[in-house]
């Protein structure tokens, strides 16, 4: 079985395309690559891989003079970008990104739609487009290149000498199927992806559409008709303070002072992003409808702002913030509340406890007013525990003085508060809960007809001002794939992409008071080096984003010296292994900082 879904054994059984259907067979043990090195030779015709050769072909105009084929091809950086047409007039778009193997892809109806799912799947979606996508590269293979043009003659000549014809295409499927199969053995030559066994494809997000983040800075065949960089429309502008703190609100609602206090502030260095301003409008504009959006999911990576994300948003709406994080052992319980010794409303020897809110806002301090220790390494969970230690010991300490019995209290959840009172409430990192179900059982709370019984027997209804918004990384140590039931009832999920080097710099220089923009964008832009370093050569037991370079801006303007600062900050976060340090260090920092 291949090891690459896009020679899946299904793959190998679609159509031969013209001229090379007539032929008698699809196998030959003639023709084949310098990269077939079994004991038996021989190579296979794949419907798929030809379509795509044929197609650029089509496009080159090196080819075919005066081109009128609809796809193009073009470059970014280190990707490629495709507009491919498919036999099905659908315009698949596809990104490759020849560093990391990855695609990331979208099925467009007409231009002027929106990108949909693109699947590897027996039917319209083949996986021609990502063959397309992967031309320039197989072009850099001499086998390859000559066998192409052999090809481009005998297309030209109207394949009058089928013989040359079967020849060039046996040899230019065998060798990129054997250059991609075979990657991971190969010295030189190989072309190694990264496609997830499903088949479903990272994808385009409009968002980025709008930011122009896929288009091509250097045009190679074609004329580009979707990623050409759009006008930016009203919620990618970029937006002041002014115009959207408690610019959306849901109701006319009135808050107390309390509640005043519970909005999150906008800082000064905050650049609000489009998705939090698309996920304010949503909920705004859906208010009068029969099923307004209230709930959201933003993912991303460490450092791309999902929980300023979520503050943001409560402070568009006008409406008092809170969050709950989850751990591996969160239970359904931990959500809804919990039942606590109680004394008469009446803490054991006048002692006051830290709330649930204080434990998750600051465990260090709420763990020194219950055991008069300061320890910064502190979870809330360890502190959540100890609280029950320290109730459970006062109360057995009183009910020897006080006879009167043993009295409990329900102690409800910031979750529960949100739903109750109708505020934003953020649910941080869901994925890393062990039991997969236990989000599950929030569903009711997410429906419609939200509702939920608590542990006292209480109803609560879910308040038609709350707004739920679930912040998860993707594909972290620790992350588990979320229920598809919770997924569904997501009523917009926003991919935070990483930012770009100009904002990344802008941000920490605002962050850091830093004004030494040459030497911020330098870092910013190691760090972004440095993750992709990370991704290449499997280094996933640290992180490095946004928050590793603030650190590592603020270290240098203590120091002065970005390199010893990075030793501190970035090198330090980014891997416990030496060797991996070491590896980044000289990859990456060393040449760029040194003295």
């Amino acid at each position: 079985m291949a090891k690459i879904p896009l020679f899946a054994n299904w793959t190998w059984k679609l159509g031969i395309p013209e001229p090379f259907d007539g032929l008698a067979s699809n196998v030959s043990t003639t023709y084949y690559s310098t990269y077939c090195t079994v004991a038996t030779k021989k190579s296979t015709l794949h419907g798929p891989l030809l379509s795509a050769i044929l197609a650029y072909m089509e496009m080159d105009t090196t080819l075919t003079p005066g081109s009128t084929s609809e796809s193009a091809i073009g470059t970014q950086g280190e990707k490629t970008v495709v507009e491919y047409q498919s036999r099905t007039k659908e315009i698949h778009v596809v990104v490759f990104n020849k560093k990391n193997g990855k695609f990331q892809a979208g099925r467009y109806e007409d231009v002027t739609g929106s990108p949909r799912l693109y699947s590897l799947k027996d039917g319209n979606n083949t996986g021609t487009a990502l063959f397309f996508a992967l031309m320039p590269e197989a072009m850099t293979d001499d086998e390859f290149r000559e066998n192409y043009d052999l090809l481009g003659k005998c297309k030209n000549d109207g394949f009058s000498d089928m013989d040359e014809a079967a020849k060039a295409a046996f040899i230019l499927c065998d060798n990129l199927y054997r250059r991609i199969e075979g990657a991971s053995t190969l010295s030189s030559g190989g072309i190694a992806l990264n496609i997830p066994n499903t088949g479903n494809l990272s994808q385009l997000t409009t968002v980025n559409l709008n930011r122009n983040a896929y288009s091509p800075s250097s045009v190679l065949f074609g004329t580009f008709r979707i990623l050409t960089g759009r006008a930016a429309s009203p919620a990618a502008a970029a937006v002041s303070r002014d115009d959207f703190v408690n610019k959306f609100p849901l109701s006319q609602r009135t808050l107390t002072p309390k509640e005043e206090l519970m909005v999150p502030r906008i800082e000064d260095w905050y650049v609000i992003p489009p998705e939090v301003t698309m996920i304010c409008r949503h909920a705004q504009m859906t208010t009068d409808g029969c099923q307004p959006m209230r709930n959201f999911m933003m993912r991303g990576p460490a450092g791309t702002g999902k929980t300023e994300g979520a503050k943001a948003i409560a402070a568009g709406l006008g409406l008092p913030y809170l969050y709950y994080t989850c751990s591996a052992n969160t239970e359904i319980y931990d959500f809804l509340g919990q039942m606590l010794p109680d004394t008469d409303g009446k803490t054991p020897f006048d002692k006051e406890y830290p709330t649930l809110e204080d434990i998750q806002m600051d465990p260090p301090s709420a763990y020194m007013k219950l055991t008069g220790t300061y320890d910064e390494t502190i979870t809330d969970a360890a502190v959540y525990d100890r609280l029950l230690e320290v109730m459970e010991q006062d109360a057995k300490a009183m009910a020897s003085e006080n006879t009167s019995g043993q009295h409990f209290r329900y102690v409800e959840t910031p979750l529960i508060t949100a739903i109750r009172n109708g505020y934003v409430i953020e649910i941080q990192e869901p994925t890393v809960i062990a039991n997969p179900g236990v989000l599950v059982g929030l569903n009711a709370l997410l429906d419609r007809c939200a509702s939920i019984t608590l542990t006292t027997g209480e109803v609560i209804k879910r308040h038609p001002d709350t707004v739920v918004v679930v912040t998860t990384n993707n594909n972290y140590a620790g992350c588990r794939d979320m229920n598809q039931s919770v997924i569904s009832r997501m009523n917009l999920i926003m991919d935070m992409e990483e930012p770009d080097v100009d904002t990344l710099t802008e941000r920490t220089m605002k962050v850091t008071g830093c004004t030494d923009k040459a030497v911020v964008s330098n870092m910013a832009a190691s760090i972004q080096e440095i993750s992709e370093r990370c991704r290449e050569t499997m280094i996933n037991d640290g992180s490095c984003g946004v928050r590793e370079l603030i650190s590592w801006v603020q270290s240098y303007m203590v120091c002065g010296n970005a390199l010893e600062a990075a030793k501190y900050t970035v090198l330090s976060s980014v891997s416990s292994d030496p060797e991996n340090r070491a590896d980044i260090l000289s990859s990456c920092l060393e040449q760029k900082f040194a003295a």
